[in-house]
């Protein structure tokens, strides 16, 4: 007889001596299970997914850029704008834009279609393509013929002052007439590089495309 009631004195000594052990296993065990029970909160920066979809358009608009001193640096119109966020860039119908260069020079880009960059820096032209730079007085005296640069496909960089394409392209330079399949000009430069069938015609000064040179 005694030795139960030490049996069971020493039974509820060990209990009380492991009970807190055994409370807190089973409340890390609880808070555990709540924890991979819960629902996820989604994390708006990391988990959002960006929509293919457009979020906004546009009618008749005009966007306009501006250098950190005030200066106007492009303009761009269309007939109708679609924005998508995903890359954050604009889709334009007949668009319509006209930039400028340091020393204010304009060069105005239009086609059919357009996609352009958030800053309207980087243009990609569709269908009757058209980059054109009205002649420019450079210090001296010295004119640069009017530029004009025609494709189905244009890639303009305004910032650059470059125009390029990887699709048959026409240049012509005051008269004169060049093509390529693929192209590059750099205004800074003042070079352009014609590759694939490249063909020329070159007139004397004040001289059309189509009459006699002779």
């Amino acid at each position: 007889m005694i030795d139960r009631r030490r049996l069971l004195r020493y039974g509820r000594d060990q209990l009380s001596a492991w009970l807190p052990a055994l409370l807190m296993v089973l409340f890390a065990l609880g808070t555990w299970w709540l924890v991979r029970s819960a629902p996820r909160i989604v994390d708006a920066a990391g988990d959002a997914r960006v929509s293919p979809e457009p979020d906004y358009f546009m009618r008749d608009f005009s966007v306009r850029t501006f250098e950190p001193d005030g200066r106007l640096k492009s303009e761009l119109t269309g007939a109708h704008g679609r924005h998508f966020p995903a890359d954050d860039t604009l889709e334009v119908t007949q668009p319509r834009l006209r930039s400028y260069d340091t020393q204010g020079h304009p060069t105005v880009a239009t086609a059919r279609r357009g996609v352009s960059n958030a800053d309207a820096s980087e243009i990609k032209l569709y269908g009757d393509a058209l980059v054109v730079r009205d002649p420019v007085a450079k210090a001296g005296g010295e004119v640069i013929p009017r530029l004009e640069f025609r494709g189905e496909f244009l890639h303009a960089f305004v910032d650059e002052e470059r125009v390029s394409s990887d699709q048959p392209v026409e240049l012509r330079r005051g008269s004169d007439v060049f093509t390529g399949d693929v192209f590059d000009y750099s205004d800074k430069s003042g070079v352009a590089n014609l590759q694939g069938r490249v063909r020329g015609t070159l007139l004397p000064q004040g001289k059309t495309p189509g009459q006699d040179p002779s």
